[in-house]
């Protein structure tokens, strides 16, 4: 099964090994790189944490800072967003967080991470078709958006993995480098704050040790941010969007793994 509720972790603070540290702080680099906009590697974030505090335990450690990561991207890339894509995506994300809050408990982790990676790996696939054929169109169609609004939001709220959706449906948009950052930046800072109440309040997977804890990581997301926002400036426009769906389509893979 997926994440199911506890009542309290059993993490203490003074038990905490180096190599937990060194996985945890690893991973909080990794965060703040993806946030500064090298999207499609939340799966190795993920990874990490699970390795370094148990599956069940990690998932009320990303979501603080995945905000903190959420508000430094919005305030460094927040001229570039666009609301009309986030408007149009935001209430089908919402809807499938909500599905994900009722399932998630319940839903047979194989099921979920065979069934996300092909639909991943399939859209990865149509949107390098849809390249080569040098297609200058985006997708009209409402099904569209809601279908990856929706998968989106389940895997938001089970996995902390929508990157892979929202990439796709951003690039579909043909948006531009910093547009597609800065307009995903304000959707998951929306959406990962809408997450919070119900990882303290339903599925208790937020504590007082579990914040003490992210705190200790907070500088580690800064040092990603940093290296992050350089990357990104000196990645063409076109390549930044093949390394997008590469990226997207290891993440894919290595969910198999996990």
């Amino acid at each position: 099964m997926f994440h199911k509720p506890t009542n309290h972790f059993n993490i203490l603070f003074l038990e905490i090994t180096t190599t937990t540290w060194i996985l945890a702080f690893s991973a909080s680099v990794i965060l703040g790189i993806s946030k500064a906009g090298l999207k499609g590697i939340a799966i190795i974030i993920v990874t990490l944490m699970a390795l370094a505090f148990g599956a069940k335990e990690s998932t009320g450690l990303i979501v603080p800072l995945l905000l903190v990561g959420d508000v430094f991207a919005v305030i460094y890339y927040n001229r570039h967003a666009q609301w009309k894509y986030i408007l149009r995506f935001l209430p089908w994300m919402i809807f499938g967080l909500l599905i994900g809050v009722l399932i998630g408990n319940n839903l047979p982790e194989r099921t979920f991470k065979f069934g996300m990676s092909a639909i991943i790996l399939v859209s990865v696939l149509l949107m390098y078709w849809w390249d080569l054929r040098k297609s200058k169109s985006v997708p009209s169609h409402w099904a569209f958006g809601g279908f990856m609004g929706v998968l989106a939001g389940i895997t938001t709220m089970i996995g902390n993995l929508a990157g892979a959706f929202s990439n796709i449906y951003f690039l579909a948009m043909r948006l531009p480098k910093n547009v597609f950052i800065g307009t995903a930046a304000w959707l998951f800072l929306i959406v990962n704050a809408i997450k919070l109440p119900f990882h303290i309040f339903v599925w208790k997977t937020i504590s007082r040790e579990t914040l003490m804890i992210d705190l200790k990581l907070i500088p580690g997301i800064i040092l990603g941010l940093f290296i992050g926002v350089r990357l990104v400036k000196v990645i063409r426009e076109k390549f930044y969007r093949k390394l997008i769906l590469i990226l997207t389509a290891i993440g894919a893979i290595l969910i198999l793994f996990r």
